[in-house]
């Protein structure tokens, strides 16, 4: 195995500065992020993610011979690191000790009238975001559009995408209205999923083009300046006592239909 510096320290510098990446403040002030795990470290490589520094135990190197080849092959500098310091850097409950800093995509959609995307209007739940972002790749969705909330790159949101926020367009607006304007613009139909009278039953609403599905915020909703724009209030039939669904549980719902008007073979059993 090749040697490299290994770092002991806690307080090493560079241990100081992935570690700030767990935080929101770090990553807006550096444009970086940490990920954490061999599969989300090998996505990052193998999806042109610019890795900077991968530091990784060398028990791990080892177990993970050839995540641990992909991710090195590409970065800027490797390091390896005792177990001490990898809990430091770790946001899990049993970690893989294998971690890499890259620096955040300037992705950019230019939406395509035929496309299917999803815009999240002010999600506060990192789990909700990855989870979303899974099904949105799942059912063939072009890219997705984030609007205020918790960050795409937060290390919760990467690993409930399981890789998916690396690997499909995803882009950051300030605000719902700025996310829509592109797909308004192109007279695009936009689905918001709204306890609402007016709302439609998912099932009943006709679809075969390009459309944007909205989910909003976990207790508030999608705002007023997305009921304003939005042509297709839509609602989930709900059986029992519950209301409504989780914001990912019900965007997996609504691209599940979607995806499937468009592309009926979807919903045929093999």
């Amino acid at each position: 195995m090749t040697e490299y510096e290994t770092i002991t320290s806690r307080a090493n510098p560079k241990i100081k500065a992935a570690a700030a990446l767990l935080s929101a403040r770090g990553r807006k002030e550096t444009g970086l992020f940490l990920a954490e795990g061999a599969r989300l470290c090998a996505d990052a490589a193998q999806f042109g993610a610019e890795i900077q520094t991968l530091f990784i135990t060398p028990a791990a190197a080892k177990t993970y011979s050839a995540q641990f080849d992909a991710v090195r092959a590409c970065a800027g500098s490797v390091y390896y690191i005792d177990e001490a310091v990898a809990e430091k850097l770790s946001d899990t409950a049993s970690s893989q000790h294998f971690f890499c800093v890259a620096r955040q995509k300037e992705a950019s959609i230019t939406p395509d009238a035929s496309g299917l995307y999803v815009l999240t209007d002010r999600l506060q739940n990192p789990d909700n975001l990855g989870a979303l972002a899974r099904s949105a790749e799942a059912f063939g969705a072009a890219g997705m559009v984030v609007c205020g909330g918790c960050d795409p790159y937060a290390p919760k949101a990467l690993r409930a995408s399981m890789g998916a926020l690396l690997r499909f367009p995803v882009v950051k607006a300030e605000t719902a209205a700025e996310g829509l304007r592109p797909f308004s613009e192109l007279h695009m139909r936009i689905f918001a999923a709204v306890l609402r009278p007016e709302a439609r039953d998912i099932r009943e609403v006709s679809f075969s083009g390009g459309g944007v599905l909205v989910i909003g915020n976990e207790g508030s909703g999608v705002g007023e300046d997305v009921l304003s724009a939005c042509t297709d209030p839509v609602i989930i039939p709900m059986a029992g006592r519950a209301e409504s669904l989780n914001a990912a549980a019900a965007g997996a719902v609504l691209l599940w239909e979607l995806a499937g008007k468009r592309a009926p073979q979807m919903h045929r059993k093999s």
